[in-house]
């Protein structure tokens, strides 16, 4: 089995901190291994004699006895595997997302660089893998996977990445989850991790790989294991691939690009921010879009730009969207933007900004009290009269808009919208990279539960467009129900007329050697619903081709 199967990142860097981190030997499994052998060594044989007592031992009051009774020793789990434990806990047991808790988990255990990007590994890597550990795991455990106990579990696949997916040696990966488990967990649970785990570790990646495939009913169901996705997801994602206009051969690279670490991308704030502090400190301008870049020089809480809010992390293809909307070709006014679903906040202060530079406001709607405020927040370093944040039902927003006193300075009662942005909770299948939990979260049942919201958002967002306005509807997802039905569902309607999307998105995206639009060619983004009208497209972003999230884009014209 290949590392890029079972390691997460697999990359020659996590790779060498995995190793520096598991030599340290904080289990004292390395010191216990030392001194054994050094013991053997004296002498050259044994120090016992016929009777099989031993010689020349000491006597009881000068013997070194150890202060600690068997079940007691070796109690302290190693921080780095810790962090990794506590965040991997709160995905379980709160729902939290990973890349949302673990830079807070890493700072409170003080961990240096090393040890974070070991606990980073550790975390993400056990996150993506966990439907092919699960299935290593039920050869070597006598039981149902579930009846194990969840902080067990938890244990168990950390212990697996740690033998399978990373180049920790086996004794290390084996001493350290076993010391974790009983600081946290208990003695007799570490024992039974440690039975597993010594299971685990008598196959190589490769032959456990060859022994789980072999148990698989079709192809679908291989991919699964071996890339460890739900079979709904593979078989979403394949069909999704033909949906817009790519060959379901591509599923392979598609998959294999959600398990692979995403790069931080930055973007500055048109007008307010620079990308400057973070390309001294290493960071490299962005390929794909202007205002951004690659950043991967560590806690971004180290720059100030980033601090201000003038900078910050966002995916490209939450850029490009935005950008595309803010740019297109519009006839007639363009002062009253809106965000109708805002939460929590990256694409709204990118609108924002650009709105602000043309001396246009943005209204950002959010429906949830505490997204909101993360949507305050990220509004902050626009200038306060160029935006207003309101809290209110999308489906409602005519409502909204109808009270002067919720609106922007120079909006008025009743305001009809120049832009709009629609970015509808989705299920979220195109940010797998970076939330790599999501995959086990969701169902095919969650996605049906959310189409008629989408339609409804779209419909209220048409509601309160001016007629020739512009309206994008954006998902974080590839999904054929998602993306193409539902807008075919739009179109059904009559009030709108779709554009040309896919020249909406290359238009701002920069040129290559050529001065063709970078998402051309090979990587060309356009897929025509319609083959009678192929001017009329949708757009589609992929992980395996343009690094970026698998963000969708539709773009509208109110009739």
């Amino acid at each position: 089995m290949s590392g890029e199967n079972f390691g997460g990142r697999g990359g020659r860097g996590s790779n060498k901190r995995a190793t520096n981190r598991a030599g340290q030997g904080r289990s004292g499994a390395n010191k216990s291994d030392r001194t054994r052998a050094g013991a053997a060594g004296q002498g050259g044989g044994s120090r016992r004699n016929a009777k099989g007592h031993e010689r020349n031992r000491r006597s009881l009051d000068q013997r070194q006895k150890s202060a600690l009774a068997p079940g007691q020793r070796r109690r302290t789990a190693d921080p780095a595997r810790l962090t990794a434990f506590e965040v991997i806990n709160a995905v379980s047991f709160d729902d939290a997302y990973a890349n949302l808790v673990l830079p807070k988990a890493i700072r409170s255990h003080r961990l240096d660089h090393r040890d974070a990007a070991f606990a980073t590994e550790l975390t993400y890597g056990t996150l993506r893998n966990q439907g092919t550990y699960d299935a290593i795991l039920s050869h070597c455990v006598d039981r149902p996977l579930e009846k194990t106990g969840t902080q067990i579990l938890t244990a168990l696949r950390m212990g697996t990445h740690q033998l399978l997916g990373m180049r920790v040696p086996a004794h290390a990966a084996l001493n350290s989850t076993v010391a974790l488990a009983r600081a946290e967990i208990g003695s007799g649970p570490s024992s039974f991790i440690n039975a597993v785990l010594r299971r685990v570790s008598e196959r190589s990646a490769e032959e456990w790989n060859d022994l789980i495939t072999a148990e698989a009913k079709d192809d679908h169901q291989r991919l699964a294991l071996t890339k460890s996705h739900p079979t709904w997801v593979v078989r979403a994602f394949r069909q999704a691939l033909a949906a817009h206009g790519r060959s379901a051969s591509e599923i392979e690279a598609l998959l294999d690009a959600d398990n692979a670490a995403p790069v931080v991308n930055l973007v500055e704030l048109p007008g307010l921010g620079s990308l400057d502090e973070a390309l001294a400190q290493g960071a490299e301008k962005g390929e794909l879009v202007e205002g951004s870049a690659y950043y991967s020089s560590g806690d971004l809480g180290r720059l100030e730009s980033v601090r201000s809010g003038s900078v910050r992390a966002q995916d490209v293809g939450s850029q490009l969207v935005a950008r595309a909307l803010a740019s297109a070709p519009l006839d007639g006014s363009d002062l009253a933007w809106l965000d109708l679903c805002a939460g929590p906040g990256g694409k709204a202060a990118l609108l924002g900004a650009l709105a602000a530079e043309r001396g246009a406001s943005l209204l950002a709607n959010e429906s949830v009290k505490h997204r909101a405020k993360l949507v305050e927040s990220s509004l902050k370093p626009l200038p306060a009269d160029s935006y207003k944040v309101v809290t209110g039902d999308g489906r409602q927003i005519a409502k909204t808009v109808s009270k002067a006193a919720l609106l922007p300075a120079g909006m008025s009662e009743g305001q009809l919208f120049d832009r709009v942005m629609v970015d509808v909770p989705c299920s979220g299948l195109g940010a797998l990279r970076r939330r790599p939990e999501a995959r086990w979260r969701k169902s095919p049942r969650d996605i049906a539960e959310l189409l008629p919201l989408q339609k409804q958002l779209f419909d209220a967002a048409a509601s309160v467009t001016r007629s020739g306005g512009l309206i994008a509807y954006v998902t974080c997802s590839p999904h054929m129900a998602e993306t193409q039905n539902i807008v075919h569902d739009i179109l059904a309607g009559g009030e709108v007329e779709l554009l040309d999307s896919g020249e909406a998105l290359r238009a701002v995206a920069l040129k290559n050697e050529d001065g063709a639009s970078r998402l051309s060619g090979e990587r060309e983004v356009a897929f025509a619903p319609d083959e009678k009208k192929p001017q009329q497209t949708t757009a589609q972003l992929w992980p395996h081709v343009h690094a970026t999230d698998a963000m969708f884009f539709a773009l509208f014209r109110k009739k």
